[in-house]
């Protein structure tokens, strides 16, 4: 199961300076004209995660897997890509693949790098992406609803489903509205199946100048009130420390990052944003050869969890030790914590929770 995040914004917004630096590649080219990546790059990061050290050190793994997470490098967007300005559709198709949005926006000030609209206003172009968004999800629905509207009309069931389904959100955006924010409760697995741009939930990068990276500047403070607002995600980082961090050793970046004034790199708040933002946690598997996380969405039952491992897992699912992190690490492992009466024996119906150490019993 993967889960994955489209890098969205404006030409010249430090958008695949920030691709290259999560995913410490060169793969997408940065270059101070418009649409120099003409093909979505996709990286996959791994997620730091300070408990698998702790889990490894406890069994002596022989390696640490750590889970991840994916990033698509989407070219930029301009004012009218949803009519085919700048590379319009092309990109738009690319958003619709994906789980969530990071939005990058420029909040930094510099006369050498050209901005398309002119002035630095990361509203303005938070706003813009938006309208071209939800220029295309409308059309996108209204072109959809004519011949279910017909259907309906024949007593098609499945087609007056959709139409009851998709008025509303028509209505929604032709008032402006994203569809995050209209979705009907207990419909958003039917409004997900319709893969609307303005469906997905938005993380907001603030791209900054290196001096602002530790407490932002009057750009972001912009940014940060607009997501509250909007029960977004907003994220600070400056581009340029992530292309010189993501070239360094641990152990320097520690040292780099602290002269900065910062804990962690933005690499690790984006990716602890993106989890949030797509409601997902973690679970472990430890033994002598591998210490391994695993990725699932809150709320996943234990023979969906075992489905991430292997679909042979699920099929053949019959129960599932579990072990708290918390115990695990105070009892010394899975002998202490069965000792200490702390290895519960979980059924179908079990939710796993963050941090879990699991053993699955299956049979095939």
């Amino acid at each position: 199961m993967g889960f994955n995040c489209g890098i969205v914004g404006l030409p010249n917004v430090g958008k695949s300076t920030l691709f290259n630096a999560l995913t410490a590649t060169a793969a997408a080219q940065s270059a101070n004209y418009p649409f120099c990546t003409i093909e979505p790059n996709v990286g996959r990061v791994a997620v730091p995660d300070a408990r698998l050290q702790v889990l490894s050190d406890i069994t002596h793994s022989q390696q640490i897997i750590p889970t991840s997470l994916e990033f698509v490098d989407i070219a930029g967007l301009v004012k009218g890509a949803s009519r085919g300005e700048g590379l319009g559709n092309q990109f738009l198709a690319n958003i619709r693949e994906v789980d969530a949005i990071i939005h990058v926006l420029r909040c930094f000030d510099n006369d050498d790098i050209t901005h398309v609209e002119g002035s630095v206003d990361p509203i303005r172009d938070a706003e813009i992406i938006e309208t071209e968004l939800m220029v295309a999800d409308l059309e996108s629905l209204e072109k959809r609803i004519i011949p279910l509207q017909k259907k309906a009309r024949g007593n098609d069931r499945e087609a007056q489903a959709l139409v009851t389904l998709m008025e509303p959100l028509i209505l929604a955006l032709q008032e402006g509205k994203p569809i995050r924010d209209v979705i009907p409760p207990g419909e958003e697995k039917a409004v997900a199946r319709l893969q609307l741009l303005t469906s997905k939930p938005v993380l907001y990068v603030c791209n900054v100048e290196e001096e602002s990276a530790a407490r932002g500047n009057a750009y972001s403070e912009k940014v940060k009130a607009m997501a509250k607002a909007q029960g977004a995600e907003m994220v600070i980082v400056s581009a340029d420390i992530e292309a010189e961090v993501s070239q360094l050793s641990s152990e320097d970046q520690k040292e780099f990052l602290s002269g900065l004034g910062l804990d962690n790199s933005g690499l690790d708040r984006v990716i602890a944003a993106g989890y949030r933002l797509l409601k997902l946690l973690t679970y472990f598997t430890c033994g002598p050869k591998e210490t391994r996380a695993w990725t699932i969405p809150e709320g996943t039952k234990a023979p969906q969890a075992a489905a991430v491992i292997h679909n042979d897992f699920e099929r053949g699912f019959i129960a599932c030790e579990t072990i708290a992190y918390q115990d695990y690490v105070q009892y010394k492992g899975e002998a202490g914590a069965k000792e200490a009466g702390k290895v519960r024996i979980e059924g179908r119906d079990y939710v796993v929770h963050d941090g879990d150490v699991l053993l699955f019993r299956f049979n095939v």
